[in-house]
């Protein structure tokens, strides 16, 4: 990780994090998590255990807020930025107890962990006590909608990192590459043009990668493409 300026203007200075770094790290923390957890690392990951793992470095997690009301449609989850203090994490109720948005909720749980792990320190620095007054700044909150959960413009870095690190957790780079290559072996990859959802082996892997990870072909797609296992997209996804 390195320093950037901010163009944006949140802040003077914003990390910059290369995808495989967040890869590396967020494999390393999951594995740790889990071998604490259970002794062993196996995916999927529980929704369970996702929940868990959020709590751990949260001060309150509410899976059941209300953010339509608060923030307006299309928000699903939301980080609380509390300088000093760990943040506070909320989730839309929709998402809640609803089987067939199970595989939404897991992976916006995982992006505001995205937000809690990478950025809290950003908040804690920038409002340290300093020897000269300054006007207090109202709670920072990072709102996070569907569309931006999994893919975010890389300018949007905020959100583009905390996608990132939402397909790393849930599906660990060594572990998709080596899933790739079993399917490689039924459904070669096309040599001479791009590599779509659409190849034998790239229908065949979203179909592996959201069985084996318990994400939607969507998560999927998107993090085959950033591993570079597919050199397009879909241009519809729904997310």
């Amino acid at each position: 990780m390195k320093l950037i300026p901010d163009p944006t203007g949140r802040f003077k200075e914003r990390p910059y994090f290369d995808a495989a770094e967040l890869d590396v790290d967020c494999e390393s923390r999951m594995s740790k998590f889990l071998r604490t957890l259970h002794g062993k690392v196996e995916f999927p990951v529980t929704t369970d255990d996702l929940t868990k793992l959020i709590e751990q470095h949260v001060d309150d997690f509410d899976s059941y807020a209300d953010l339509t009301a608060l923030y307006g449609e299309g928000v699903e989850g939301v980080t609380e930025f509390r300088p000093g203090k760990k943040p506070i994490v909320r989730i839309h109720q929709d998402l809640t107890g609803d089987d067939a948005r199970e595989n939404r909720l897991r992976t916006t749980l995982t992006h505001e962990l995205g937000h809690v792990l990478y950025h809290t320190w950003l908040f804690d620095l920038r409002d340290a006590p300093s020897l000269f007054p300054t006007k207090p700044r109202p709670n920072d909150v990072q709102v996070c909608k569907r569309e931006t959960i999994l893919n975010a413009p890389q300018v949007d870095w905020m959100e583009w990192q905390a996608g990132h690190v939402c397909g790393a957790l849930l599906m660990p780079s060594s572990r998709v590459r080596r899933l790739a290559k079993e399917v490689a072996t039924a459904n070669p990859p096309p040599e001479l043009e791009a590599i779509g959802p659409d190849s034998s082996f790239g229908c065949a892997l979203i179909r592996a990668i959201s069985t084996q990870f318990q994400v939607s072909s969507d998560a999927a797609q998107v993090r085959s493409h950033r591993l570079g296992l597919l050199t397009r997209m879909d241009r519809n996804l729904t997310f």
